[in-house]
């Protein structure tokens, strides 16, 4: 229980971070607002013609007399919406990141520097483009495991009982995950950790993730709220990466201490890529 304290804790603490440094606050507003627009716009006309896609997709429902067809079209209908604002939150973080990247590369660098003691930050040593087609590719690969996920929770949705009361809950803890990871992806790619070490050091502290982003989810569904959330998000999750890595503040204590876990460190140097 303390590391899903503590995960939440990082998230307030890069949310106070960004409000002591407005100007890197508010160059982190930019990429959500251009994503939130995307989104809004595909999310209306979701709203708009959901109906008309749920009679198209269910044909054999023509012939149903009044009530049945309304009801089972419409709750078709309900259901392709919530899929579409549940892939919304799944995927808004890394579209807005991959929009955003330079600006929040440099954001988590300020806060590694803010941090560290000797007042450095680690750097890729890579050309942007190479940074922006490595966030790219395994930005779809976690969308992929987010999506398989999502499709096997609306396939669960119709279990009665279940399908209303305990989908729900795996759904924003698979959410809160996938999140996580999105966005301590930008402290630790710069670190040379690939996406399958990134998986690895998350799930060995499962708790202390679902602590950062099941409330960060559950907050996303707020409109407008992520766009507000996101550059502090990328200030938290660059201190739950450093608390992954065990990596020492400025006042010489262990991010990671306290926990009485063994974590896995990240290799030194950056592993082999096959980005070519």
């Amino acid at each position: 229980m303390r590391d899903l304290g503590a995960g939440f804790g990082h998230l307030l603490r890069g949310q106070r971070w960004v409000a002591r440094h407005g100007r890197a606050y508010g160059f982190g507003l930019l990429p959500g607002l251009i994503t939130l627009v995307l989104y809004t716009a595909a999310l209306v006309a979701l709203a708009l013609w959901g109906a008309d896609a749920a009679a198209w997709a269910t044909p054999f429902a023509d012939d149903w007399s009044s009530p049945w067809q309304g009801l089972f079209r419409g709750f078709l209908t309900a259901v392709l919406f919530a899929l579409g604002l549940l892939l919304a939150v799944l995927t808004f973080t890394a579209v807005t990141l991959l929009v955003g990247q330079p600006f929040y590369e440099s954001l988590s660098e300020q806060v590694d520097a803010d941090l560290s003691p000797d007042g450095s930050a680690p750097r890729s040593g890579l050309p942007l483009w190479r940074e922006l087609w490595i966030s790219a590719r395994d930005s779809l690969r976690i969308l992929v495991r987010a999506g398989l996920w999502g499709v096997l929770l609306f396939a669960a949705g119709f279990l009665p009982v279940v399908g209303q009361t305990a989908v729900p809950v795996v759904g924003f803890f698979v959410t809160g995950f996938f999140l996580t990871e999105e966005l301590a992806a930008v402290a630790l790619q710069r670190r040379g950790v690939d996406l399958r070490t990134r998986l690895a050091l998350l799930r060995s502290r499962r708790t202390l993730v679902w602590g950062f982003g099941v409330p960060l989810g559950l907050a996303f569904l707020v409109p407008f709220v992520a766009v507000f959330l996101m550059p502090g998000a990328v200030a938290g999750a660059t201190l739950l990466a450093r608390d992954l890595l065990g990596e020492e503040d400025a006042d010489g204590e262990g991010a990671g201490a306290g926990h009485g876990e063994s974590v896995p460190h990240a290799p030194a140097v950056p592993p082999a890529r096959d980005d070519r």
